[in-house]
């Protein structure tokens, strides 16, 4: 892991991204809220958060609200210490009511790897049931499953 600090190349900015998909495919909050600085800067929709634990209040709110959440994410550009990426996740809420839900973030590094900074926007789309996309079992996409440029999103 340790190669995967700044500057980034576009194979380093790659996994970077891929395993930040994966540690939000856990819905382990405590797990995701280690890859960020322990003073680490949020703006998730009009929510600021400051810090590990009020990252890991957040996601424990979020995945309680977002059920059988699956997330696919995808490298936007880079350069030295950022990374922006594309995003689309599918869930639930306990009415049954399916989403899909699209965003952007951008994300600022510190020198040892951890984020410092993550600002994003996100916007939520109802969906069927039938018109979900994403079906493998809850946790780690497969890696044989299609991207957002190949599912068209």
């Amino acid at each position: 892991m340790s190669s995967l600090i700044p500057p980034f190349t576009l194979e380093t900015a790659t996994q970077k991204v891929r395993l930040a998909e994966d540690g939000w495919n856990s819905r382990d909050p405590e797990r995701v809220s280690l890859v960020y600085t322990p003073d680490s800067r949020w703006r998730n929709r009009a929510e600021f958060i400051t810090g590990r634990a009020e990252i890991v209040a957040f996601l424990t709110r979020k995945w309680a609200k977002e059920l059988d959440y699956r997330l696919i994410k995808e490298i936007w550009a880079f350069t030295d210490n950022r990374i922006a990426v594309r995003f689309a996740y599918e869930w639930h809420d306990d009415s049954g009511n399916w989403f899909r839900s699209y965003g952007n973030e951008n994300w600022e590094f510190d020198a040892a790897g951890l984020m410092q900074r993550r600002f994003a926007c996100i916007n939520d789309l109802p969906i069927r049931e039938t018109e979900r996309k994403y079906h493998w079992p809850l946790g780690r996409r497969p890696d044989d499953h299609p991207g957002l440029t190949e599912l068209g999103l």
